[in-house]
């Protein structure tokens, strides 16, 4: 009798065991990339598709350069992501709300954004400038905007500098949740001017055969960096920014830009 409980002792020992083993194959979430990643992690990422070169939508599949190094960083680092679309404006609230791990927006870095999230290093050198129609002679710079009518897109820095400087410069200003109303804007004469990030209103009138043309020099200096909740994600930050440096190192960063930007 002895033997044989020790016998049943140790046969239910081992199917413990065993059922342990299982569950924990049963929870385990596969996902490609660095061993030193969170390896099935899966972070919900705010894009705005209105935005390319950096995210557009084809064919209802996200695409841009924003998307290609995202979903790069991610492979690279061993985390998963899911994209979620909305109007730029909304990015910030709703990673505020803790609807969203990530954003990466073409948002530019400033001080202002710093206050309340923490920016990877840049990942892209923009810039603003300023765009009319191509029939417009008579604007050249903001020197030249005293009574027109200046259109941007809302809750960027395009806005932000338009307000700042619409007082100084006389004009007013017109905002829109979305870059193609804003360009159709201007296109058809209800706006005298727009205020764009340099690399997307450049791409745009290139793909789309838009009715505008750029006016003057650069209005800033731009750098665009991936953005996540403030003092809540610096592992998640950290894994950014290594996955990031690595598509540098390894010429990837590079192949995705000449994608999209090439000549």
């Amino acid at each position: 009798m002895k033997k044989f409980g020790i016998i049943t002792l140790m046969l239910s020992i081992m199917l413990v065991i065993a059922a342990c083993g299982t569950d924990k194959g049963d929870d385990t979430k596969t996902s490609s990339g660095s061993d030193s990643g969170d390896s099935g992690k899966v972070y919900k990422v705010g894009i705005d598709t209105t935005y390319p070169p950096f995210e557009f939508e084809v064919d209802g599949k996200y695409t841009g350069i924003d998307i290609d190094i995202i979903t790069a960083i991610a492979k690279n680092q061993g985390f998963e992501i899911e994209f979620d679309a909305m109007d730029f404006g909304g990015i910030i609230p709703a990673m505020q709300a803790d609807q969203l791990d990530i954003a990466i927006a073409g948002m530019s870095i400033t001080d202002d954004r710093k206050k309340v999230v923490d920016f990877s290093d840049p990942y892209f050198d923009a810039g603003l400038t300023l765009v009319v129609a191509t029939k417009t002679t008579d604007i050249k710079g903001l020197e030249d905007l005293k009574g027109k009518t200046v259109a941007v897109k809302n809750g960027t820095t395009g806005a932000q500098f338009a307000l700042e400087h619409e007082s100084e410069y006389g004009f007013e200003l017109v905002q829109f949740d979305d870059s193609p109303a804003m360009f159709q804007e201007v296109s058809n004469g209800n706006a005298d001017a727009l205020i764009e990030d340099y690399p997307v209103i450049a791409y745009a009138i290139s793909q789309n055969k838009l009715d505008l043309q750029l006016v003057g020099e650069r209005l800033n200096g731009d750098q665009y960096g991936i953005a996540v909740l403030k003092g809540k994600q610096a592992d998640v930050l950290k894994q950014i920014n290594d996955g990031l440096q690595d598509l540098r190192d390894s010429g990837e960063y590079d192949k995705i830009l000449d994608k999209y930007l090439a000549e």
